[in-house]
This record gives C-alpha cells, structure tokens and sequence, in this order.
C-alpha cells in the first residue's frame, strides 16, 4: 500500500467514507464505478484514490463496503481521539461547536474561548466557553494538541503566537488572514472569502 497520498485525494477521502456510511446496510459490495457516478467524480480517479489506502478492490466483485469503510476511517484517523479548543466564540465559531460531525474523524471540540464577558461560563453545542486568559492553563491541563482559530483577521496572528507559545501543535485557520507558524506546527487555513470568489467564478463561467 502506498504511504504517499497527495493533498487532493486526502480531501476526497472523507467524501468517500460519507458516501459508503450512507449506503443501505444490506449491499455489501460496491464498485469503482458506482461510487464515481453517485459522486461525479472520474472512474479512474476513484479507483487510484481508493487505491492509495485499500487493496481491496477486486474485478467484477469492487470493494466490500465494510472493510472500505474500514480502511478509509483508520487512515484519516477516526478511531484516534483527538481534542481541539476553538479560540473566538462568534458566529462561525458556534456553529462548530454546534457541528458533531467531526467526531466520525476522531475529533473533538471540547471547550470554546473568547474574550466576551457575556460568554464566560456558558455552553455551546454542551462545550464550555471560558475567559480567553484561561487558554494556556486549560491547554496545559487537559494535554490539548489542535486549534480552531475564528478571531477576526486583525487578532489571528497574536491568536496563533499565544497557541503555539503554550504547545498547540495544529492549527485549523478559520480567520481570513494567512498566519505565520514555526516549521514544528501544523497550519490550514481556510479562507472562505477566497472559496467564494472561486466558485462566483466558476458561475460566470457556466
């Protein structure tokens, strides 16, 4: 099996894991084919993407959809348990607090912290928002490697400093500003403005 995977095909992998968990429990096999229509996607680009984690495919058989689902939830990690603090408790960063589908990836938001005095001692989506003071001895305490950063532009760097001065190891970039990081810390940025132009872009065009 290969251990080399592109970032792209990484980025597919979890629809693929959603569109198998989503099947009728009774089918028990599936083809490269079936999961490239239901999906859109090239028939060629399912079967090198499936794979690059699975040797399971077989001729005129395809994939059992159990051991699929097995192999694509090992290797994006949803049986590793990972917990995350979000720094910024705004619109965006409630309504992931809210989301329980990170879970299927092995990831939990355990807590949210803000600097709104309105917001301490409250719960979001059953998580705790806390003082943004209290980060460091909170990440400390509970052993917290992951990030979710949803502070505006202007407070995302500081945001990303203090982190990674009290031993956050991966940041999840929500803020719409690049954020500079030590080479020993994980950074993705998501920047929803840039995804909108692309796909404002992609309407002119159809």
């Amino acid at each position: 099996m290969k251990t080399e995977i592109s970032l792209s095909t990484i980025r597919r992998l979890p629809i693929y894991l959603h569109y198998l968990k989503s099947l009728d429990v009774s089918q028990p096999n599936i083809s490269a084919t079936q999961i490239a229509g239901a999906l859109n996607l090239g028939e060629v680009q399912v079967r090198k993407d499936l794979a690059s984690i699975s040797c399971g495919g077989k001729p005129k058989v395809g994939y059992e959809v159990h051991k699929l689902i097995n192999e694509l939830e090992s290797y994006l990690g949803a049986n590793d348990e990972n917990s995350a603090v979000i720094v910024g408790v705004g619109r965006l960063g409630q309504a992931l607090l809210e989301y329980d589908g990170f879970a299927q990836f092995g990831l939990e938001i355990v807590a949210g912290f803000d600097v709104r005095e309105e917001l301490f001692g409250k719960n979001i989506g059953g998580k705790p928002i806390f003082d943004e003071k209290q980060i460091s001895g909170y990440v400390k305490d509970n052993g917290i490697a992951m990030a979710i950063i949803t502070v505006p532009a202007s407070f995302a760097q500081s945001t990303a400093d203090k982190l990674v001065s009290v031993g956050i190891k991966a940041i999840w970039n929500f803020s719409p500003t690049h954020i500079v990081v030590p080479d020993t810390v994980v950074v993705k940025n998501e920047n929803l403005a840039a995804s909108l132009a692309v796909l404002s872009k992609q309407l002119k065009e159809k």
